[in-house]
């Protein structure tokens, strides 16, 4: 395999997605010039331009706040109170080194990321990282309609209407999911009107949880501050581990299937090498504030409630439960409406981002067109999960946190092959990060793999498939 690239080749790797309808030139060469002359202005006036700018990072944010984060946040405050809210900051901390990596590598290439990484890693590494990618995203797939239809159900009670089918309600949730994610890739319009409204969504579930703590309030700020910076590692609490608390939020907080997506959405927009201090200002504006605001707000709103309810077993929460005991704070109707539409908001925003990140593997796979027909049916590949309230409908909210660490497995594959990519001169030539920067840099990356790796690799060995096992039961 050659160290470098023929200009052949670059130029064969550097189309991006196979876009139906392609960014327009004009555009984006006008938004390369401005980007460009924004370098050497003031700080502040680069962000307030780049504010109208953001976009993928929202993506990942609304990918992110699903089920997963909705299930870890949720037992983190319904069982450990506020001990484990320093997870969500770190688990999101350490994605964004990895994700940071990855936009800077696209960025200063163009070439997609999974030829690069069968290039310059290996295609073991790269098969790994684009069929987890797909396997995630259709098994997350089975907790979110199950949360999602679960709320649709409290909804409707709480409107009046008793009685509503949940698996009914799920396919309800399928056909809004193809109406929705059918936006992406159409034409460029379409792909910003699309990431505004997951911006729309994301920031409507934090104002959401937030208006739920408002109301419930926080009775001891001193242990809420431990909480953040205690880095507390709780034992066992009615059969619930806090470690599997743990390794769920940092899974849940950046899957594989996310990480497959980010660069993608990337060459979407069109964005190259004069996008890159944007990439990373979309990352901690539209990814990393908004995640760990909600789920620093779900975990609280949970530990104010749930977790002084002397009622609660500890693992059967389902979210009408949930819904309930916040609204016995909150207000009886109010509080439980607004409740549900945060939890139902994260669950369809996921849904969608994981029919997009399937057809983008798909595409990549089979060197299918982007927005063709194989690759609208490639973007329905996760609708089995549609069943999810058919046979987990009763622990809703607790079937995502052995989803996420089963998906969490993943990871790791795909974390190496960006550590590798980014020392490979061949492949990133003089942007390949130099000197003590440079190699802090990628030492974090290479700290991040091997933590992530290590936890995963303990517990699956330690706690063995019987604890597994009646996690799932």
């Amino acid at each position: 395999m050659p160290e470098t690239l023929s200009a052949a080749e670059r130029t064969d790797l550097q189309v991006g997605l196979r876009m139906a309808h392609p960014p327009d030139p004009g555009a984006l060469a006008e938004e390369r010039q401005r980007l460009a002359e924004l370098d050497s202005a003031p700080r502040k006036t680069r962000w307030r331009a780049f504010a109208g700018l953001i976009g993928p990072g929202y993506m990942q944010s609304a990918m992110t706040l699903g089920s997963g984060t909705a299930a870890s946040a949720l037992f983190a405050g319904a069982v450990f109170g506020y001990q484990l809210l320093w997870v969500a900051p770190l688990a999101m901390l350490l994605g964004l080194v990895m994700l940071s990596a990855v936009a800077h590598q696209t960025l200063s290439t163009g070439v997609r990321p999974f030829d690069a990484m069968r290039r310059f890693a290996g295609a073991p590494l790269a098969w790994s990282w684009a069929l987890g990618a797909l396997i995630a995203s259709i098994v997350w797939h089975f907790p979110q309609y199950a949360l999602a239809s679960a709320v649709l159900v409290d909804l409707g009670e709480a409107a009046g209407v008793e009685g509503l089918p949940a698996s009914a309600l799920g396919f309800v949730v399928l056909f809004w999911a193809i109406l929705i994610s059918s936006l992406y890739g159409r034409r460029p319009e379409l792909i910003r009107v699309y990431e505004r409204l997951l911006r729309y969504m994301v920031w409507g579930i934090v104002f959401c949880f937030a208006w739920v703590v408002l109301r419930t309030g926080v009775s001891d700020w001193g242990a809420l501050l431990r909480g953040f910076v205690g880095f507390a590692v709780p034992g066992e609490r009615n059969g619930v581990l806090g470690v599997t608390v743990i390794l769920s939020g940092l899974s849940a907080a950046v899957g594989i299937n996310m990480v497959f997506l980010y660069p993608y959405s990337l060459l979407a927009r069109g964005w190259s090498r004069e996008h890159r201090s944007l990439a990373r200002f979309d990352l901690w504006t539209g990814t990393f504030v908004p995640y760990v605001l909600a789920a620093s707000l779900m975990v609280i709103a949970a530990a104010n409630t749930i977790h002084l309810d002397p009622a609660y077993d500890g693992t059967r929460l389902g979210p009408v439960e949930a819904a309930k005991s916040l609204a016995a704070v909150a207000g009886p109707a109010v509080g439980r409406v607004v409740f549900d539409l945060g939890v139902l908001g994260m669950a369809l925003s996921t849904i969608t981002l994981h029919m997009l990140a399937t057809g983008f593997v798909a595409c990549e796979l089979f060197g299918w067109r982007f927005g063709g027909r194989k690759h609208r049916l490639a973007m329905l590949l996760p609708a089995p999960g549609v069943l999810g309230p058919v046979f987990w409908g009763d622990i809703a909210v607790w079937l995502a946190v052995p989803t996420n660490i089963v998906c969490g497995l993943f990871l790791p594959a795909a974390y190496i092959g960006f550590v590798i990519l980014q020392r490979k001169r061949g492949y990133l030539g003089d942007d390949r990060p130099e000197g003590t920067r440079g190699w802090l840099w990628w030492g974090l990356m290479v700290g991040v793999t091997v933590f992530l790796t290590a936890f995963m690799a303990w517990y699956v060995f330690t706690q063995g498939p019987g604890y597994f096992g009646r996690l799932t039961g």
